[in-house]
């Protein structure tokens, strides 16, 4: 008997505490509501690559790319200044990933063979890349609202690399050591050798940020947006490859608002 009081004295406390803690998280809310600030959390994918812009005459035809799963999850607070326009900013962590096949001719590469010393010099043949990077992403970004279910933004976002990989394989083709009339070192039959650009990766990323959303429920809503990056993701003193690198992703989200 005892035992049942006390479950039903924790039953009541708890409910007391959890009805008190929503009163609060109102009251909160109401009180930003009433500053003109609004808080959502968003999550989604990615789908796009790093791409040289235009495609230079290196690569000869593109056989394969997977853009991989990319995902990111985003919390972002919009400061509206007058009923139309604000101010948006947050903290995203994303993923930004593409796997590709090419033939190429007189690409600029660095390879080596297991057991092997790297040798440079210009590869005509195939190559595999496998590119993943994670970034923790800042957008600052203005709003307008189209619509009172509809939001567009637009502006700029900067990115710091936690995790990068750049890395892959050459073979069916020959490498021009050095310049591409150097001698040939041939990779046939089965063959492959390696690349790894991993620590020649930029750590620092930003670019334009394009995008709407729609407020399909009160709470609910559903975003797409497109960044595009201002900088090659290698750095600058990295003249392997003879060509900048530009990440350009769209995204699709869904979001909750507080």
């Amino acid at each position: 008997m005892k035992n049942r009081y006390l479950a039903l004295f924790l039953a009541a406390g708890l409910g007391v505490f959890s009805s008190a803690a929503q009163d609060a998280r109102t009251q909160a809310l109401e009180r930003a509501a009433a500053k003109g600030l609004e808080y959502s959390i968003r999550a989604g994918f990615n789908v796009g690559g790093s791409a040289p812009l235009p495609l230079p005459q290196e690569i000869r035809e593109v056989k394969g790319y997977n853009p991989g799963l990319n995902l990111f999850i985003e919390g972002n607070v919009t400061k509206w200044l007058d009923p139309r326009w604000g101010l948006v900013s947050g903290l995203r962590l994303e993923t930004k990933a593409m796997h590709t096949r090419a033939r190429v001719k007189n690409y600029g590469m660095r390879i080596s063979k297991p057991g092997e010393p790297p040798v440079s010099g210009r590869w005509t043949g195939s190559v595999k890349t496998d590119f993943d990077n994670t970034y923790i992403t800042l957008p600052i970004l203005a709003a307008y609202k189209l619509h009172r279910r509809v939001k567009l933004q637009g502006g700029f976002f900067f990115s710091c690399v936690s995790d990068c990989q750049f890395q892959g394989e050459v073979y069916d083709g020959y490498l021009r050591n050095g310049v591409p009339t150097g001698n040939k070192t041939v990779i046939d039959n089965g063959q492959r050798a390696y690349y790894d650009f991993s620590g020649d990766l930029r750590r620092f990323c930003w670019g334009t940020q394009l995008g709407a959303e729609w407020r399909a429920f009160r709470q609910f809503a559903v975003s797409g947006y497109l960044t595009w990056g201002f900088n090659d993701i290698f750095k600058k003193d990295f003249e392997t490859i003879s060509f900048a690198l530009y990440p350009i992703y769209a995204s699709i989200g869904f979001g909750y608002i507080f």
